[in-house]
């Protein structure tokens, strides 16, 4: 039973976004302004109202200049000039990644604007909006973060310019790059400018980036007692080989308890990573989720799809420790795993029980994979995680607590709020792990599926899932038989939804193929098909680019070529008539003419060949 909601937030529960909302709170001015190229949101899911958030409890003034026109400064100076610094976003996601499809198209619809309209934010937000506050207000300190200037602070493979680009620091005129989530980093750079430090002397914060001037470092090579040094720009832009070095050399040294500071030499200045930030303790996890957001959008903001999503979920933890290729989560969240407290967590039920629309369903329950709460390696705390090997592949690690006992009380706990009807986790599970856990299996089938649970083996082919750094075809399958088994026994009608990847490195037309035939045999359908897209900081990217793995060196075949990679989209869905002779082309090219015709193992019928 719901209880009763509380009404819709007026503007002023919000930060400010106008100087009319500055002088409500009595304000003439402002220590921190936050530009976002998303729509203000204020909820824990939307990082611009977590930092300003987080920033507000410390007792600054905080204020959000959101999706602003970026082809004149104006729309940067409507909340005044700062007292300590900008801090700039582009949003919850890369503003190319959110632009643009895999084939380089231009996308429709952006779920992070209001109404979803697209166009609301420039290609390389990050650098546009830093070059505009910069105009306008020269003497403040910018501080750029999120997930684009995160995953960008290196020189980093560029798909849709085709080229290896600087550094995001060295690209634009920020001070200070923030990677990972940012809290402790931006509360830090804060207290350190009311404190009357200057922004060039602040340059030792973990989780942070800055750089300096090429004359400065050779005087003064670095103020940190180990760093090292990977192929600088100049390099990595024309040896494919130096690229890939520079990745593995680089990926080894992100982690907070052994990593070292690392610098990447560029043309006009030198780029300095410090080691990574310590993860948050619980209680300081459970602080920031606990902020007072209002968890809806700004006035102001109308309809914003992307909260649609979140909106009644819960997160319970950060971090994951799968460090699949394409994904870039170990370079930002960290691979060590970060929970909230479960009385934290039942207070976040309660909290979204008492939203106007709250209907009774608690729709996601987890983190960047739903059933890793409360994991992780005692050797974690002292000797941080191994760089000779990884917690899930080839296999799961034996040293790897994979106890589901935390999640499960959480799980059952929510259930029996009066106030909720359902929980479910309608996606993220790490399938491997859930397998580890008979108990985990019976409860998610019986109480958490709300019909349809999404699951991610991405590919079936051996070479491919290798590359990916994915459990091989028999897990999926173990698990696939796991799930309808148990489904039957719960006496439900469920059904799993793979998410599977094209043109992922590794991947021939063979491949695919081969996964073509494994929904076939397994009645499995895919109702949207994802298309490798190589992103900023990926070990996928990387093999996309130089053609290597970079922590073998060995070589790893890549489909290139609009043709291969649209053949190979369509054998995902080779039983959509509109897929039909494309995927006939794919057949043959394969050598499997076999699979064409009327037989009842054949992906095509021979009437249309």
């Amino acid at each position: 039973m719901a209880r009763q909601s509380s009404p819709a937030p007026s503007s002023s529960q919000f930060l400010p976004i106008t100087q009319s909302d500055m002088k409500k709170r009595g304000w003439d001015s402002l220590d921190i302004i936050i530009v976002s190229g998303d729509a203000y949101v204020d909820h824990p899911g939307f990082a611009a109202a977590v930092l300003g958030r987080y920033l507000e409890a410390a007792g600054f003034r905080v204020g959000i200049i959101s999706q602003p026109a970026w082809d004149t400064p104006a729309d940067f100076t409507k909340l005044g000039k700062p007292n300590l610094f900008f801090a700039i976003s582009a949003g919850n996601l890369d503003s190319m990644v959110n632009h643009y499809t895999a084939a380089k198209k231009i996308r429709r619809d952006d779920a992070f604007s209001p109404e979803g309209i697209a166009g609301k934010r420039p290609n390389r937000a990050c650098v546009v909006y830093s070059n505009k506050v910069h105009e306008a207000y020269p003497d403040v300190p910018i501080v750029i973060g999120g997930i684009e200037a995160s995953l960008r602070r290196f020189a980093q493979y560029d798909y849709w310019s085709d080229k290896v680009r600087q550094s995001i620091l060295a690209d634009t005129p920020a001070d200070i790059l923030i990677y990972g989530m940012g809290e402790t980093q931006i509360l830090e750079i804060a207290n350190r400018l009311k404190d009357g430090v200057p922004v060039s002397e602040i340059n030792d914060i973990a989780g942070t980036a800055v750089k300096v001037p090429v004359k400065v470092w050779r005087e003064n090579p670095v103020w940190h007692d180990e760093y090292i040094e990977i192929p600088d720009f100049n390099t990595v832009s024309k040896d494919k080989e130096a690229f890939a070095k520079a990745f593995a050399m680089y990926s080894n040294e992100q982690d907070p308890i052994r990593g070292k500071a690392v610098v990447q030499r560029h043309p006009k200045t030198v780029v300095i990573q410090n080691k990574p930030a310590m993860p948050l303790t619980s209680e300081q996890l459970d602080s920031v989720f606990e902020l007072p957001y209002t968890r809806q959008t700004h006035p102001s903001a109308g309809y914003v799809p992307a909260l649609v999503v979140v909106k009644f979920s819960i997160t319970t933890h950060r971090g994951c420790f799968g460090t699949c290729s394409f994904c870039a989560l170990a370079h930002h969240q960290g691979r060590m795993i970060q929970s909230r407290s479960m009385e934290s967590i039942l207070r976040d039920a309660e909290t979204i029980a008492e939203l106007p629309d709250y209907k009774g369903i608690i729709n996601g329950l987890g983190g960047p994979s739903a059933n890793m709460y409360m994991m992780g390696c005692a050797k974690q705390k002292k000797h941080g995680c191994c760089a000779d090997k990884l917690c899930l592949y080839p296999d799961v690690c034996k040293s790897l607590d994979t106890s589901h006992k935390e999640i499960l009380e959480v799980m059952r706990r929510i259930r029996e709020l009066p106030y909720v009807k359902h929980v479910f986790v309608g996606y993220g599970v790490r399938y491997d792990l859930a397998m580890c856990s008979d108990e985990y299996m019976d409860e998610l089938v019986a109480h958490h599926v709300s019909g349809q649970l999404k699951v991610a083996p991405e590919h079936v082919a051996r070479n491919v899932t290798d590359t990916m750094r994915k459990p091989p075809k028999e897990v999926f399958s173990r698990f696939l038989k796991m799930f309808y088994k148990k489904t039957k026994a719960a006496g439900k009608e469920q059904y799993l939804i793979p998410f599977l990847i094209s043109g992922h490195p590794g991947s021939t037309l063979s491949d695919m193929v081969e996964l073509a035939e494994y929904l076939r045999d397994n009645n499995l359908r895919i109702e949207q098909v994802q298309d490798f897209t190589p992103t900023p900081m990926t070990v996928a990217a990387c093999m996309y680019h130089t053609g290597l793995d970079p922590a073998t060196g060995k070589k790893v075949y890549v489909a290139t070529t609009p043709q291969e990679k649209k053949m190979q989209r369509a054998l995902l869905q080779y039983d959509d008539p509109k897929n039909r002779n494309i995927v006939i082309d794919a057949l043959k090219l394969a050598g499997r003419s076999d699979l064409i015709g009327n037989g009842p193992r054949c992906l095509v019928s021979k009437a249309q060949w």
